[in-house]
């Protein structure tokens, strides 16, 4: 039954779909299916050709935002303004990229090793949060379009691996998208789901899930006992999948042909190219195709020759999760093949022998885990009678940190009962004490949400801002009592409160706390971006001043004024509220600064180490 809402800024009324939709947000590509007369259906594109949407983001000379298709044909003629494999970097610090920074085509900002990375476009710094919402947004439209009606709830997949980092970031992701994400669902089990494994609650069977995308690999062991999926073990690599197929057979061609390592124009349509012979192998025995009038080739045993070292390392990684599950290769019942790369010929053979069974592939593989997460939406929307779904967290649960920012610790929908803790710090020189203040709701600001109580840590000794190391957990029991827990890990110092979280919320309150975190989703991620990066500017701030303050000596007269001159750009910059533009005064910073704080480092060993022998 649909229901009907008003558009108060178009002056339309429009109808309201309680249909719950399966999101499979992809690195190479993203599908969006719902149930559809009671059987799972991915959402084509206008043209009815297509399912898959490019995981790529174009951002033109208005800075308008192209998503798919379209913005796919502008990764050669505009590489640096296209933003592709996305999800390679949702929840990650530059740190986790600093190996692979050089494969992406666009600029990743790399400010503070330990802070999750930024993407630069023009003069705009962009969240891969913000950048994969973008492709949720053209999803939502697709299938709003199919269904001639607004949707709103979602069921979103992630790799099983994701730690929880990732997982909040693909949540928040989907809510500045307008979509009240219901769950956070393992691919491997959206995969199972849509094989119809676990559906039926009399069955107790021991799953492998292999899952060989464009950028990501993972396999997953799940044994499915009356309906509960349980994964036991799960082995792979976020930097391994079709991607390095592709640049396999680029480095093969690369022997004969010569092109700039700057040229990104000529580097992005030899990708392309080899991408396309790749594909066609799958089934033909022989691929031909040219780059800037040179004729390249590939047939299919040179394809299997140069990509069977890649192919390997996932075998290994299977035979290390058999392992991990303390399972034997006899012991798996059914063994599903998930993602596009699975296509390769190669891949299937070597899967096949090693688990000695035929592979489950029957479903279109890029499909498979979008048509699995709208089955599990069809179990959450209540129209799967035999299944059942462990209680919730009916709202996200989390801490008030610095700016009045909401730091999710346990976010809604998460099973119970449930348990959840990070490592925060203190912010002043000498700090003894700590007030945690918890919160609950769905927006980025504590004051948007709703106090459930706080408390102090006392005791703390007192150290340098940063030093300490302050653990918060968070326990719900199965009655949805939750239990906060504090402890300084240097010194024991610890304390301990009940709470009960859901105590005064009805469910009309919670439906309203819901409609505004959606509804102010991106004025919120504006705010939010706004305060962190001050805070992180103004930590930037403090430690130039320090920088300056103790290598007088070691730098030049030209060095300390150029320092003093982007500090002084950056504190102004603060004052403001152009988040861009701080961003941009700390990049300049930072660049200008790195190479001064590695000399003066090797300088200061160096002195330090004169006259000792190792």
């Amino acid at each position: 039954m649909a229901k009907i809402s008003i558009d108060l800024k178009a002056g339309k009324v429009k109808k309201e779909s309680d249909v719950i939709i399966g999101i499979d947000l992809g690195t190479t590509n993203s599908l969006v299916a719902y149930i559809k007369e009671g059987k799972p259906l991915a959402v084509k594109g206008e043209n009815q050709k297509n399912t898959l949407v490019p995981s790529i983001i174009h951002f033109d000379e208005n800075n308008k935002i192209i998503v798919g298709d379209t913005a796919k044909e502008k990764l050669i003629s505009n590489p640096e303004n296209t933003i592709y494999s996305v999800k390679r970097l949702m929840g990650k610090s530059f740190n986790d990229v600093l190996d692979f920074k050089d494969h992406f085509g666009y600029e990743v900002i790399d400010e503070d090793e330990e802070k999750l990375v930024k993407v630069k476009v023009g003069n705009r710094f962009y969240t891969p949060i913000e950048l994969s919402a973008e492709i949720l947004k053209e999803l939502k439209n697709r299938v709003e379009k199919e269904l001639e009606a607004t949707v709103s709830k979602a069921v979103i997949t992630v790799p099983a691996y994701f730690n929880d980092t990732q997982r909040q970031a693909t949540r928040d992701a989907g809510k500045l998208a307008g979509l009240d994400v219901l769950r956070i669902v393992n691919e491997p089990t959206a995969a199972s789901l849509a094989y119809g494994v676990g559906l039926a609650n009399d069955l107790d069977e021991t799953v492998v899930v292999y899952d060989l995308g464009g950028g990501t690999f993972d396999v997953s062991i799940l044994e499915i006992r009356e309906g509960i999926f349980e994964v036991l073990s799960t082995h792979g690599d976020t930097f391994l999948g079709g991607d390095d197929f592709d640049r396999a057979i680029m480095e093969y061609w690369l022997k004969d042909i010569n092109i700039n390592e700057k040229d990104n124009t000529s580097k992005q349509a030899l990708r392309l190219l080899a991408e396309e012979a790749k594909k066609r192998l799958s089934s033909n025995e022989e691929f031909e195709g040219e780059i800037n009038g040179i004729s390249l080739s590939l047939d299919r045993n040179t394809l299997d020759q140069i990509i069977s070292p890649i192919v390997e390392k996932t075998i290994d990684a299977c035979r290390k999760a058999v392992t991990d599950a303390e399972l034997e290769i006899k012991d798996i019942d059914k063994v599903i093949l998930v993602g596009g790369s699975t296509r390769t010929l190669l891949v299937k053979e070597k899967v096949a022998e090693f688990f000695g069974k035929p592979v489950f592939d029957e479903l279109d593989p890029d499909e498979v885990v979008a048509l699995g997460a709208a089955v599990q939406a069809d179990v959450l929307a209540g129209k799967q009678k035999d299944v059942l779904l462990l209680d919730v967290t009916p709202l996200s649960l989390g801490i008030e940190t610095m700016g009045g920012l909401m730091d999710v610790i346990i976010p809604r929908n998460n099973k119970i009962p449930a348990r959840a803790g990070r490592n925060y710090t203190t912010s002043i020189d000498g700090q003894t004490n700590l007030k945690v203040s918890v919160f609950q709701g769905e927006r980025d600001l504590v004051k948007d949400n709703r106090k459930l109580g706080e408390f102090i840590l006392k005791g703390i000794p007192p150290m340098p801002a940063g030093i300490p190391k302050i653990a918060i957990h968070f326990v719900i029991d199965a009655d949805g009592i939750l239990k906060v827990k504090a402890e300084e890990e240097r010194s024991g110092v610890q304390t301990e409160v009940e709470i009960r979280s859901q105590y005064g919320v009805s469910e009309e309150e919670m439906a309203i706390m819901l409609l505004e975190s959606l509804k102010n989703a991106e004025s919120d991620m504006k705010a939010r971006g706004l305060l962190e990066a001050k805070i992180e500017a103004k930590n930037i701030l403090l430690s130039a001043d320090k920088f300056m303050k103790s290598n007088k000596e070691i730098l030049s007269p030209e060095e300390m004024k150029q320092t003093q001159l982007l500090t002084i750009q950056l504190r102004a910059s603060v004052e403001g509220n152009d988040k861009d533009l701080i961003n941009e005064c700390m990049h300049q910073l930072n660049t200008y600064t790195n190479p001064l704080a590695h000399r003066a480092m090797d300088l200061n060993i160096s002195k330090a180490m004169k006259g000792k022998k190792i």
